[in-house]
C-alpha cells in the first residue's frame, strides 16, 4: 500500500528518490536511434550497463541515450572529465541538452555504492499541468564522472520505473566487481550482533523522530529477539514492545497469496485457472485483458493494471468488500500484459477475496476473506493479537500514527485516511505485532510449516509464490505478493508495507533460515527499513559497511527536502488565491470537497478525511492547492481553467496520479451518488 504523492505518484526509483519532469530531449546531431538488440551497452569510458527493457538505444562519443516505446522519454548518460560534481553536471547537460534552462530545485547527495564513490542527485522545478520529470544524477569512481539524465512524461516513469531503475542500478565503473555473499557461511545473530542491530535501529529512530519501532529477528528458524525501541506514542510513556500492533499495509499481500495457495492446495482454485471462471464477477474495464487474467496473476503485478489508488483512498472505509470489483470494472491496463511491473492494490483485494469466495461459497466475500485469514493462517500460528479489526486493535497495546508537519517536524497523524483501504484489506489492512508478524516469516522459512512443524500450506504452493512474474529491478522480480532479491549473490525475500503514519517490513533468507521484521509508527519511518535489511547482512556476512552512511545520508536529505518543500509553499494562503475557490466542489470518481476558511486556516473536508491546504505557485505562474497535514502532505489541486461562458470563480480543481486525471467542479446543489458509485451534484450557473 503507497502514501499518497501524487505528484509522482509511485515513480520510486528506489536508488534515486523521488524524481520529477520534463519534455524528452535528444542532443541535435545525435543519430537515430536503433532498436536494442542485446542488454548489455557500456558508455565511451567503459563503464557497464544493462539496457532498459523495450528501450531503444544511440551513441555518440561521450554519450549514450535510451528512448522509451512511448517516445517521450529520454535517459542520456555523459562520460565528462571534471573536478566537482557540479562541473560534470553543467558538462553533462551542455552535450545532451545545450540549451537547458531548468531551475534546480534541489540537490541531495547519495551514499557511495556499487563501485561509485560519490554520487548526487539534482532535482528540477517543473510545473504540475507539465506532467514532467526532470532530474540528473551524477556519478564518480576515483577521476571518472558520468552524468545520467533524465527527462520525460510523468506516466512513462511511472509505468516504466522498474526498466529505468534497472539500467540505473547496473550502470557501474569500469572493471568493478560486484559483491557478492554467495558461499560465506553466516555468523550467527548472538548477543553482540542483535546489542548492534537494536542500537543502529535506536540511534536511527532518534536521528529521523520516529517515535517507536517495533521488530524481530530469526536465526536458525527460530526467533533469537523480539521487542522494540521508543514509545507508541509522541507525548505518551508507553513503550512499544513485542505485543504491540501496528498497521502493516502492503506486508497483507504476502498473507493473502498464502490463503490463495491453501485454496489451490483444497483444490478449490488452480494458479492457472482463469479467475473469471472462479468468479464470475470478475472484470476489468478491458474486456480482453479481463479474458488473460489466471489466478496468479490477480496477485502478480503483471497485468499491464496500473496503481490507481485514488479512488479507494477518498472511498468509504464502511462499504462493502464487494466494492473492490465495482471499481475495478472500470480500470484499464496502460502497458502490455506481462510487460512492465505495475502495483495494483485492488487486483490483490480482488485475489483474497475469490480465494475466499472459493473456500467459502455463498457467504459474504469480506466476512468469510476476515475468516478463513484467521482460521486458516493466523490462528494455526499463534498470530493471537493479528487481526483487521481496527476497533480491536486500536482498543489495546497498539502503536498511533505520526507524519511529517509543514516543517518537517513529526507529529500525530490522523486515522482517518487508514480506513479507506479496509474495503480492499486483503492488499493492506492487517494489524500486527513484532511477535505476531515473527511467526509468519518463520511459516515462510518453514516452508508451509508452523514452527511446531503443522502443514499449512504445501512447500509446492507455498514456493510457487516466489517464481518470477515479472521483473522489478536488477537481480529483483515480483513474484506472487513477495519480492525475491538475488543482489548480494544470495535470495532474499522481502515486502513492504506503508499507509499514513505506518511503514513496515518483512524479509528472509531462505536458504540460511535467517529472517526479520519492522514496524515503525511515523513516515520517516520508511528510511529505517533499507539500512536496516542492509546492516543485518552486514552483520552477519561481513559485507561492506555501507548502512551506517546509507542513514546518515537520509536524515540530511530529509532535513532538506523538508525546509525545500516549505519554501515552496505560501501559508497563510493570501486572500486573492481565496477568492478563487467555491465552498464545494465534486468529482465524478473521488466525490465532494468541501472548502472552509476558519481563522485564517483554509482546509479541504473530503467525504472520510481533511486537510489543512498550502498555496503553491509554480513558476508559470500556475497555482495549486496542497494538503499539509501531517501523514498526508503533498496531495495537489491545480487550479484549472473555467469553461467557457463561466463565472467568476468557477474553475475546477485537478488532482493527478501519475497516470490519472479526476476533475472536481464547483457544486452548487446537493452532490449524490449512484448505484456505480460515481458522485454528481447540480453545476454552478453562468453568466
Amino acid at each position: 500500500m503507497a502514501h499518497i504523492n501524487t505528484r509522482i505518484a509511485a515513480t520510486c526509483l528506489a536508488l534515486m528518490g523521488a524524481l520529477s519532469l520534463s519534455a524528452p530531449v535528444f542532443a541535435a546531431d545525435a543519430p537515430a536511434a536503433a532498436a536494442a538488440t542485446a542488454d548489455s551497452r557500456s558508455t565511451a569510458a567503459g563503464h557497464t550497463f544493462t539496457l532498459a527493457d523495450g528501450f531503444s538505444f544511440s551513441s555518440q562519443g561521450a554519450m549514450v541515450q535510451a528512448r522509451a516505446p512511448e517516445g517521450d522519454t529520454t535517459i542520456s548518460i555523459v562520460d565528462v572529465e571534471a573536478k566537482t560534481a557540479e562541473e560534470a553536471l553543467a558538462k553533462g547537460w551542455a552535450l545532451a541538452h545545450p540549451d537547458f534552462k531548468r531551475t534546480l530545485r534541489i540537490a541531495t547527495p547519495r551514499p557511495a555504492r556499487n563501485g561509485w564513490e560519490e554520487q548526487k542527485v539534482f532535482d528540477y522545478e517543473t510545473s504540475p499541468n507539465e506532467r514532467a520529470v526532470v532530474q540528473a544524477v551524477v556519478r564518480r569512481a576515483g577521476t571518472a564522472w558520468v552524468a545520467i539524465l533524465m527527462e520525460g512524461s510523468e506516466a512513462t516513469f511511472e509505468k516504466r520505473g522498474s526498466p529505468i531503475g534497472k539500467m540505473l542500478t547496473s550502470l557501474r565503473p569500469k572493471g568493478y566487481q560486484r559483491e557478492s555473499f554467495a558461499g560465506r557461511k553466516p555468523h550467527p545473530l548472538d548477543a553482540t550482533r542483535i546489542a548492534a542491530l537494536k542500537k543502529f535501529l535506536a540511534d536511527g529512530a532518534k536521528a529521523l523522530d520516529v517515535p517507536g519501532v517495533g521488530f524481530s529477528l530469526i536465526d536458525g528458524n527460530r526467533v533469537v529477539y523480539e521487542g522494540g525501541v521508543g514509545v507508541r506514542a509522541l507525548g505518551k510513556p508507553e513503550p512499544v514492545d513485542a505485543n504491540t500492533l501496528f498497521m502493516a499495509a502492503s506486508n497483507t499481500k504476502a498473507m493473502t497469496t498464502a490463503l490463495l495457495a491453501h485454496a489451490v492446495d483444497a483444490g478449490k482454485l488452480d494458479w492457472e485457472q482463469p479467475a473469471v471462471q472462479a468468479f464470475p464477477g470478475f472484470k476489468l474495464g478491458d474486456p480482453e485483458v479481463t479474458k488473460q487474467v489466471k489466478i496468479k496473476h490477480l496477485v502478480c503485478a503483471c497485468t499491464g493494471l496500473p496503481r490507481q489508488d485514488l479512488e479507494w483512498l477518498f472511498g468509504d472505509g464502511r462499504a462493502a468488500a464487494t466494492t473492490t470489483f465495482d471499481q475495478l470494472s472500470l480500470m484499464k491496463p496502460t502497458s502490455q500484459f506481462g510487460e512492465v511491473f505495475q502495483y495494483s492494490n485492488l487486483m490483490v483485494a480482488a485475489g483474497g477475496y475469490i480465494a475466499a469466495a472459493a473456500l467459502a461459497p455463498g457467504q459474504d466475500v469480506g466476512v468469510a476473506y476476515d475468516r478463513l485469514m484467521r482460521d486458516k493462517l493466523f490462528a494455526p500460528l499463534g498470530m493471537n493479537s493479528t487481526t483487521f479489526d481496527f476497533a480491536r486493535a486500536l482498543a489495546g497495546n497498539h502503536a498511533e500514527p505520526h507524519g511529517d508537519d509543514l516543517s518537517g517536524k513529526t507529529r500525530r497523524a490522523s486515522m482517518d485516511l487508514n480506513y479507506t483501504v479496509v474495503p480492499a484489506r486483503p492488499a493492506g489492512a492487517v494489524w500486527t505485532s513484532p511477535h505476531d508478524f515473527s511467526r509468519y516469516v518463520l511459516m515462510e522459512l518453514g516452508r508451509g510449516r508452523t514452527p511446531e512443524g503443522q502443514v499449512l500450506i504445501s512447500e509446492k504452493n507455498l514456493l510457487q509464490r516466489y517464481q518470477p512474474q515479472i521483473m522489478v529491478g536488477e537481480d529483483v522480480h515480483y513474484g506472487m505478493g513477495l519480492m525475491v532479491d538475488r543482489h548480494e549473490g544470495i535470495n532474499v525475500v522481502y515486502h513492504g508495507g506503508d499507509m499514513i503514519g505506518f511503514h513496515s517490513n518483512m524479509f528472509w533468507l531462505p536458504d540460511y533460515g535467517i529472517g526479520g521484521t519492522i514496524l515503525t509508527n511515523s513516515d520517516a519511518g520508511v528510511l529505517l527499513r533499507g539500512p536496516f535489511l542492509r546492516k543485518l547482512l552486514e552483520l552477519v556476512f561481513d559485507g561492506k559497511p555501507e548502512a551506517d552512511e546509507r542513514l546518515r545520508l537520509a536524515v540530511q536529505n530529509r532535513a532538506a527536502e523538508a525546509k525545500k518543500n516549505r519554501e515552496l509553499l505560501t501559508l497563510p494562503v493570501p486572500k486573492g488565491a481565496l477568492s478563487l475557490l467555491q465552498p464545494n466542489y465534486v468529482s465524478p470518481e473521488l466525490g465532494p470537497i468541501k472548502v472552509r476558511q476558519q481563522g485564517g486556516k483554509l482546509n479541504f473536508a473530503f467525504e472520510h478525511w481533511n486537510s489543512e491546504m498550502a498555496l503553491r505557485k509554480a513558476e508559470d505562474g500556475t497555482l495549486s492547492f496542497v494538503t499539509i497535514a501531517p501523514g498526508i502532505g503533498g496531495v495537489e489541486f491545480v487550479v484549472g481553467q473555467p469553461a467557457a461562458g463561466a463565472g467568476k470563480g468557477t474553475a475546477p480543481l485537478i488532482l493527478r496520479d501519475a497516470q490519472h486525471e479526476y476533475q472536481f467542479t464547483p457544486a452548487c446543489g446537493s452532490w449524490k451518488q449512484d448505484d456505480k458509485g460515481l458522485w454528481s451534484a447540480a453545476a454552478c450557473g453562468k453568466n
